[in-house]
């Protein structure tokens, strides 16, 4: 591959890789190359301050579509393997971490064992997602000045999946595309041992529960590996 070639193939990738709908395109197989390669020419002749030829992106666009292919046979399998279940009437506040703020989630943990709560910290912030009918009392355990963000209105979107996902990549962002794809906004999301965690809007969680369940649905029929 020539030095020109292989700037076509890297610029195409990159554009590609920035556009989830080309890339859904590529992946199930509906995309006429010819004319994404039309689309993207003014974009690939910018960046590489040249006229490239519609024939090298097509060349690109053939080569890069391997990437966006159907998931790999152990994510195929752990996506087949899993279940999703729904929580509404959620809420989250994100809280300034200090030692006052870690020492008031904790108690509430111990006091709330039959609710719904997830909790998430970094190094700045600690971040709690609840039933909704918490949300007073959250707030409450918190200054003014403490409290980042309240949002209320929201789904838990749960993905329950086999043991191995814990050491198998790229099947949490086999969710995350799958959502995005359908142009719906996760608003915040944790792992918690095998179950993927997705926050989204009351109004968008049917929209996300059937895009992960048809995810489920097609792993589930992709052949089986044959053992000799």
């Amino acid at each position: 591959m020539s030095v020109i070639e292989k700037s076509i193939t890297n610029t195409v990738k990159e554009i590609v890789n920035n556009d989830l709908s080309f890339q859904d395109s590529l992946q199930r197989d509906y995309c006429n190359i010819s004319a994404l390669a039309r689309i993207i020419k003014p974009q690939i002749d910018q960046i590489l301050s040249r006229d490239t030829s519609i024939e090298s992106i097509i060349t690109a666009l053939k080569r890069s579509r391997q990437d966006y292919d159907v998931p790999e046979r152990p994510i195929a399998a752990i996506l087949a393997g899993s279940t999703v279940s729904v929580r509404t009437d959620v809420a989250k506040v994100s809280a300034k971490k200090s030692k006052k703020t870690v020492d008031k989630v904790a108690k509430s943990l111990t006091q709330n064992v039959d609710k719904f709560i997830s909790v998430s910290e970094s190094i700045m912030s600690i971040t709690l997602v609840f039933d909704d009918v918490l949300l007073d009392d959250v707030k409450a355990m918190f200054t003014h000045d403490d409290i980042l963000e309240v949002e209320d209105d929201l789904s838990a979107i749960i993905v329950h999946s086999p043991e191995e996902i814990i050491k198998t990549p790229g099947c949490a962002i086999a969710f995350y595309n799958q959502l995005a794809r359908r142009h719906i906004n996760i608003e915040d999301t944790v792992s918690c041992y095998t179950d993927t965690i997705m926050l989204v809007r009351m109004d968008q969680v049917g929209k996300a529960f059937n895009a992960l369940t048809d995810l489920i649905s097609n792993s589930r029929k992709m052949p089986k590996k044959k053992h000799r």
